[in-house]
């Protein structure tokens, strides 16, 4: 696959999934310049995390009016695979292509810590090939990770299997003390109604490596690439 990661002014995770995709994954991968019009072919676009922007405004606010964004938003639209981690998630919600909002931790804190999740749904690209009841230890690290929309709007994700992930404890109990941030029924990731749109708060890139002692995130990845493969 040929994998696009866009880079905006801000962001400091994008070379942590250019790593993993092209070193780790062996994928071809093109860096994206926030205002550039050409999304150069690719087959999958990569909104990483950071503090695009600076995080004025709401965080993503800014970025979603990034030149780049019009091309992501008609890519995603003809059915193309976008992915948004922590600040990226944060962007497709400001550009419309997730539903909620993603307000700040109901501690008033930056939160950098391990986690786990607990994937919810085999129907997307990438949960299908997880362990569905497997507790999976992802970092995040985000102010604004508090996932919320109203009720009609969780009532459609839980109907259509769009929930991707809920934070849980490491025995896969999806439990309130498990839920770092406040998010609405533990949610950690969603995906549009056309499954071609995912995000999600916690860094999968940061657990995928064998150096760093922690590779469940790697199974997303290659949970990715098996179906496109396939």
């Amino acid at each position: 696959m040929k994998f696009g990661v866009v880079i905006f002014p801000g962001s400091n995770c994008d070379e942590d999934i250019i790593y993993v995709l092209e070193k780790i994954m062996g994928q071809q991968v093109v860096r994206l310049w926030h205002k550039d019009h050409d999304l150069q072919g690719v087959d999958f676009v990569v909104l990483p995390g950071g503090f695009s922007f600076g995080d004025y405004l709401r965080s993503g606010a800014i970025s979603r009016f990034s030149p780049i964004m019009q091309e992501v938003i008609q890519f995603a639209a003809k059915g193309g695979y976008v992915m948004g981690i922590c600040n990226g998630f944060q962007i497709l919600t400001e550009a419309g292509l997730l539903d909620g909002a993603l307000l700040h931790n109901e501690n008033r804190k930056f939160i950098c810590r391990n986690i786990y999740l607990k994937p919810q749904t085999t129907q997307s690209l990438l949960t299908a090939q997880l362990v569905q009841e497997q507790a999976y230890k992802i970092p995040i690290a985000h102010g604004e990770g508090n996932y919320f929309a109203d009720a009609d709007v969780v009532k459609a994700l839980n109907d259509n299997e769009q929930v991707l992930f809920r934070y849980c404890d490491e025995a896969g109990n999806i439990v309130s003390e498990a839920n770092p941030n406040g998010s609405l029924e533990n949610i950690a990731g969603i995906c549009n109604a056309n499954r071609n749109v995912f995000g999600l708060m916690p860094h999968p890139e940061r657990a995928a490596d064998s150096l760093l002692a922690n590779e469940d995130g790697l199974a997303i990845f290659e949970s990715i690439l098996s179906l496109v493969r396939a």
